[in-house]
C-alpha cells in the first residue's frame, strides 16, 4: 500500500523563475518538508520526451549511434525527442522516427511506460512507445541526430546497458521494460 497522506507532502510556497527557454526553465522553490523545515531548492522543468522502440522481425533494435557532447559520451541511444505544442506523445515518436531514421511506423504503439527520471530536482516526463511494424521511407532529415543508425539484437542489449554503451534513462529504461516483459512472458 502506497502512503499518500497530506501531512507527508512537501509544500510549496513559492516558484521564482530564474531561467526560461523553449527547451528548459530553472526556477528556485521554497519548499518545506513534513518536519516543519524551509528552505530554497532548484528545479529544473523540461519539455515533455517521447521515445520509439522499434523491434523487426529479426528481433533487433533500431538505435542511433551518436555523442552526447554535456557528457562527454558516445553511445547508443533509441529515437526520442521533445513533444512539441499540439503533439501528442506517440505522434513525436512516430514524427522523431521518420526524421532521425528515415523509416515510418505503422499502426499505433504499444506504450511501455511513462517514467520521471530525476524526481527529486527534474521535472521532465518521458513516455516511451513500442512499434513492431515499419517502413523505410527514405532517409534521415535530422542529419545531426547520428553518427550511425543500427540494428543491434535484443538479446544483446542488456550486454551494452551493463557496459554503459547505452546513454540515457530514455533508452535504459524502455529497453530494460521490453526485455524484462520479453522474458517473463
Amino acid at each position: 500500500m502506497t502512503d499518500r497522506s497530506p501531512e507527508l507532502a512537501w509544500k510549496v510556497h513559492a516558484e521564482e523563475l530564474l531561467y526560461d527557454s523553449p527547451w528548459i526553465r530553472l526556477s528556485m522553490a521554497g519548499v518545506e518538508a513534513p518536519d516543519g523545515r524551509r528552505f530554497e531548492h532548484h528545479v529544473v522543468r523540461m519539455r515533455p520526451v517521447a521515445v520509439a522502440l522499434l523491434v523487426d522481425d529479426e528481433a533487433r533494435v533500431l538505435t542511433l549511434w551518436r555523442y552526447r557532447f554535456a557528457t562527454d559520451q558516445w553511445g547508443y541511444e533509441l529515437v526520442g525527442g521533445l513533444v512539441e505544442d499540439g503533439e501528442e506523445p506517440a505522434q513525436t515518436a512516430a514524427r522523431e522516427v521518420t526524421e532521425e531514421t528515415g523509416y515510418r511506423v505503422i499502426g499505433e504503439p504499444e506504450h511501455l511506460v511513462s517514467f520521471q527520471p530525476l524526481p527529486g530536482m527534474v521535472d521532465s516526463p518521458v513516455d516511451a512507445f513500442l512499434w513492431r511494424q515499419f517502413e523505410k521511407v527514405g532517409e534521415p532529415t535530422d542529419a545531426e541526430e547520428a553518427a550511425r543508425i543500427e540494428w543491434i539484437p535484443v538479446d544483446r542489449m542488456l550486454e551494452l546497458v551493463q557496459r554503459g554503451e547505452v546513454l540515457g534513462s530514455g533508452a535504459i529504461i524502455p529497453l530494460l521494460l521490453y526485455l524484462l516483459t520479453r522474458r517473463s512472458g
